[in-house]
């Protein structure tokens, strides 16, 4: 028996680059320019999913890990929308980790 086809409830559309699935156009796109940033020079290198662990045993993926050539490192999310769960987390790994830039790459910006 087949399976409809399930949509992301927010219309995201998986998207692949390079043989890599993203869950998301933007997200797929920002890994483009990531790409153009480091053939440029400005960035030294990035990582996709890092993760960082939260008190309480939870834990929060971010999108990115971005090495910049200047020496600055960043993890990134990349959103289309903000639910008031990434909301709460966000907020949380911001405070586990003060020593650590922690940036929203807004869809469409």
């Amino acid at each position: 028996m087949s399976r409809p086809f399930a949509h992301h409830k927010f219309s995201a559309v998986r998207t692949e680059r390079d043989g890599i699935s993203f869950p998301s156009k933007a997200e797929a796109a920002r890994f483009d320019q990531l790409k153009l940033l480091e053939k440029a020079g400005d960035v030294v290198g990035f990582m996709r999913q890092p993760v960082f662990y939260l008190p309480g045993g939870t834990r929060y993926v971010a999108d990115f890990l971005i090495f910049w050539s200047g020496g600055r490192v960043t993890a990134e999310d990349v959103k289309g929308m903000e639910t008031e769960g990434f909301k709460i987390k966000f907020r949380e790994v911001k405070a586990a980790y003060p020593w650590m830039e922690f940036e929203l790459f807004k869809a469409g910006r």
